[in-house]
């Protein structure tokens, strides 16, 4: 007799393994997948396309066994052995599919690669995970008058899921890495093998099963189908539609898992406590199915109010990283917890049904799976992108109450969910979370399989784009850093002729760039529905497409990796690091790959958004470029408080620039408008955004561990600053330069000590400039504002005659105090000719507001 214990705690171990290898896979599959749609769901789909197979084709032959335990254990142990190849094979593998992917493959050939790649990847793994359930079932099943209940190890194989899910997410990863998290799993499969064989009975009476071709059995094999595949539909749209309010974490997804995982759970086990004996099985199943649709009606109903309860619930308890987390999972409940609670119920029952109709258990859970395996290309990636999440959720909904019999439309219980459906669908608004401010409009919105894209201009006529209407993307305001984010890097270059712009945004950086008339430049962009919105705010700016900009549809990191061409510059966005997928650009195995695609002599410029970055992260990734590019140094993009925007500058010889080359490419700059306009007058202002030298920024890194493929530490660390930000931008901004330093030396060669005397003036003014700025209070008076920043910025001039940033606002404001105080604004120009006295600015105007009074 058997242990009762040992039964749930095998499936308890068997589930934690099983999610921990797939938040594993999935992530070291997405390093060579990508992050489109089609390789994102791709993983999914050939996850439970591998446990279909293992529960249709080996399911039979357990059910038959007299030695069902043999199969079990022998399934556990090819699980672990084949965990340990994919340890090993798992790099070369994906570089060889990299290859067969293609830089640019068509959809269908990407979707082919992706999905075969990674289903022929797992296979071994995932055909013994899906004949792990129904084995242990034949193990410990016996034969009652209605059949076989598996319930109970369905709720304890789910709740292990939970751990995996949450302790993978929460403590392993993070703390360990890919690889010893898999390892962990690997230790856990062992352990179900050789427990099993110890506390398990060895043989049981073979079940002789007849081929069931009875109308009920068809019914409840073509039911199990379909709930396997609105079950999953459910889940991949509602964390679609909850991406738009959520910070779209790792967390995020793994609390939304969790929640899923739960649910199902508590429904099997509640179905095993009070439902198994339930005389009516075809009207029970009915029921069932009724209450899922209501269930799912009401999830998809609370995704319309998850925005101001999220809100209201971040309020009520202050904004941390706890209570963020915890907001995302009360969405979640409120999304799953009553479809997911339904769900696990009626997988239960059909499973009953199926076996009192002379169907395996491994066929029901196989026909179950296969139809999951079909959701996401089908849902997520075709019908979402053309009829809008709203009206796919309520498809789900209604497919439920269509698999119910037919005399079931008599009754109420089936035709008022219907008619609920059909209210939303004709008067409910769509599940867009877009904010438009008064006086403002939206320009467009596209709704893609992987993200919602939305361009909204307000009142002053800003546009700003934005992707699941949090994470902004770019403005039309921000011409100027836009600009400097793509010319800063180009001529630190001395004769650039091909540029790679990784990330897109609005545009506005790659297009400044192919401004550069001797320039061809190419943007690789993840969305498509970002590359069509760009398109408005190129027009904004730039008369007409511009030839010289190549736009590629493709995931930036897979891009590098697979293209063969070498770039003179390439330029990497200041991806947000906290958002899904984002980790993985900063990356020692990335930035190695870059640096395979510069051209001799060129220059790669990675761009952080310190304005969502806080500075323990921030060590990471620089530890991870500087140990790639060693003689590393890091810039400014601009000098804004609110969102400072730090570039590290790595080249693919090292070395120091030549000022001379840069004196000559400025000068003769093939840019249209001049690169003055842009706050590039010369060589000094060009190499005064300079902030760090290598010497800095191996001191600021410490002993911070590098981000890389198998420890991404960003991708976990960073989300805390998105949840609640410990600090403001600004005073990041000037902690961090109180941390790094820079010598002239370090950067170019000391030949010239004039240049290097005014280089390090110009960054110590920089620096005095900055620290001024955190203590100016916003006014409309010009006199309230003049008499703010008057002294510390003439302060800042003494430092550095060179530092126009500090020169040029003086200057404006002069102009409009002589309106109304011509003596104070004469006082002020005279001050600013005698600090620059190489400047004719301040003279010119002295002598202008002369002549206009005599």
């Amino acid at each position: 007799m058997c242990s009762r214990r040992a039964p749930l705690i095998l499936m308890t171990a068997s589930g934690f393994a099983g999610l921990g290898y797939q938040i594993v896979w999935t992530q070291q599959c997405a390093l060579w997948l990508g992050h489109e749609s089609a390789a994102v769901l791709a993983v999914v789909a050939a996850f439970f396309g591998g446990l279909a197979l293992g529960a249709l084709a080996m399911g039979p032959r357990i059910e038959s066994s007299a030695h069902p335990l043999r199969w079990y254990a022998a399934c556990e142990m090819i699980i672990a052995l084949w965990s340990v190849v994919l340890t090993l094979l798992m790099s070369p593998v994906s570089e060889q599919l990299l290859d067969v992917t293609g830089t640019q493959p068509s959809p269908v050939w990407q979707w082919l690669v992706a999905f075969c790649g990674t289903f022929l990847l797992l296979l071994p793994a995932t055909v013994a995970m899906g004949a792990t359930l129904p084995a242990m079932e034949r193990v410990t099943a016996r034969l009652r008058a209605e059949g076989r209940s598996i319930a109970r190890h369905y709720a304890a194989n789910t709740f292990g899921a939970v751990i995996g899910v949450l302790a993978a997410a929460f403590w392993l990863v993070p703390a360990l890495g890919l690889a010893r998290t898999a390892a962990i799993c690997i230790a856990l499969n062992l352990f179900c093998a050789a427990l099993s064989l110890v506390a398990l009975p060895h043989n049981c009476e073979p079940v002789q099963q007849a081929n069931p071709v009875s109308p009920e059995s068809r019914r409840t094999l073509v039911r199990l189908a379909f709930t396997g595949l609105l079950g999953i539909a459910y889940e991949v749209l509602v964390v679609r539609v909850l991406s738009q309010v959520s910070e779209d974490t790792v967390y995020t997804f793994a609390m939304l898992l969790a929640v899923y995982l739960v649910g199902s759970a508590l429904g099997a086990a509640a179905y095993q406590r009070w439902l198994t004996q339930h005389r009516h099985r075809e009207m029970l199943t009915d029921q069932l199915l009724c209450a899922l649709a209501v269930a799912c009606l009401t999830g998809t109903t609370s995704l319309w109010v998850s925005e101001p309860f999220k809100a209201t619930l971040l309020e009520t308890l202050g904004a941390n990283t706890v209570t963020g987390i915890g907001a995302e999972a009360a969405l979640a409940i409120a999304a799953f917890a009553l479809p997911t609670l339904v769900m696990g119920a009626l997988f239960s029952h059909l499973s009953a049904c199926a076996s009192v109709s002379g169907i395996s258990f491994g066929r029901s859970l196989g026909v179950n799976t296969l139809g999951a395996a079909v959701a996401p290309l089908l849902f997520g990636v075709l019908m979402t992108p053309l009829l809008g999440a709203k009206f796919v959720l309520l498809v789900i909904a209604v497919g439920y109450l269509a698999l119910t019999s037919k005399r079931s439309w008599l009754n109420p219980i089936v035709w008022l969910p219907a008619g609920f459906a059909s209210a939303l669908a004709i008067w409910a608004p769509p599940l867009t979370f877009v904010e438009v401010p008064a006086g403002g409009r939206l320009v467009s919105y596209q709704e893609g399989a992987m993200a919602a894209v939305s361009v909204v201009e307000d009142a002053d006529g800003v546009a700003r784009l934005r992707i699941n209407s949090r994470q902004q993307e770019g403005s039309s305001s921000s011409l100027l850093v836009d600009a400097r984010q793509a010319l800063l890097p180009v001529l630190l270059h001395p004769a650039p002729q091909l540029a790679l712009f990784l990330g897109l945004g609005s545009g506005m950086t790659a297009a400044s760039a192919a401004e550069y008339t001797s320039l061809q430049v190419e943007a690789v962009e993840l969305l498509p529905e970002v590359i069509d919105a760009s398109q408005y705010f190129r027009q904004l700016v730039f008369a007409g497409d511009n030839p010289r900009l190549r736009l590629i549809k493709a995931d930036a990191r897979r891009y590098v990796r697979t293209s063969q061409q070498h770039y003179d510059v390439i330029v990497s966005d200041n991806f947000h690091p906290a958002r899904s997928g984002s980790g993985a650009l900063y990356t020692v195995e990335h930035f190695r790959a870059v640096r395979e695609r510069l051209a001799s002599g060129g220059l790669f410029c990675q761009w952080l958004p310190l304005h969502q970055l806080d500075l323990e992260t921030l060590r990471n990734i620089v530890q991870s470029f500087i140990s790639v590019y060693p003689d590393g140094a890091a810039i400014l993009a601009s000098n804004s408080l609110e969102t400072p925007v730090l570039g590290l500058i790595g080249q693919q010889i090292g070395g120091h620039f030549d000022v001379e080359h840069l004196h000559a490419h400025l000068a003769g700059s093939r840019l249209p408008m001049g690169t003055t306009q842009f706050g590039v007058e010369d060589e000094v202002a060009l190499l005064g955004s300079f902030v760090a030298g290598p010497k800095a920024l191996a001191r600021f890194a410490g002993n911070a561990a590098a981000n890389t493929d198998d420890r991404p530490v960003v991708a976990y660390r960073a989300p805390r600053i998105a949840y609640a930000p410990e600090s403001l931008p600004r005073d990041r901004l000037i902690n961090l330069l109180h941390e790094v330093s820079i010598e002239p030396t370090e950067i170019i060669a000391a030949t010239d000590a004039a240049l290097t005397h005014r280089l390090a003036a110009y960054w110590s003014a920089r620096n005095r400039y900055i620290e001024a700025g955190k203590n100016i209070l916003p006014s409309a008076n010009l006199r309230d504002i003049l008499s703010q920043v008057r002294e510390p910025l003439l302060a800042v001039l003494r430092i550095s005659p060179d530092f126009r940033p500090a020169y040029d606002p003086l200057l404006r404001m002069s102009a409009a105090l002589g309106r109304t105080d011509a003596q104070a604004a004469r006082a002020l120009l005279t001050e600013l000719a005698r600090i620059q006295p190489a400047r004719a600015e301040a003279e010119l105007a002295l002598r202008q507001m002369a002549d206009t009074q005599h």
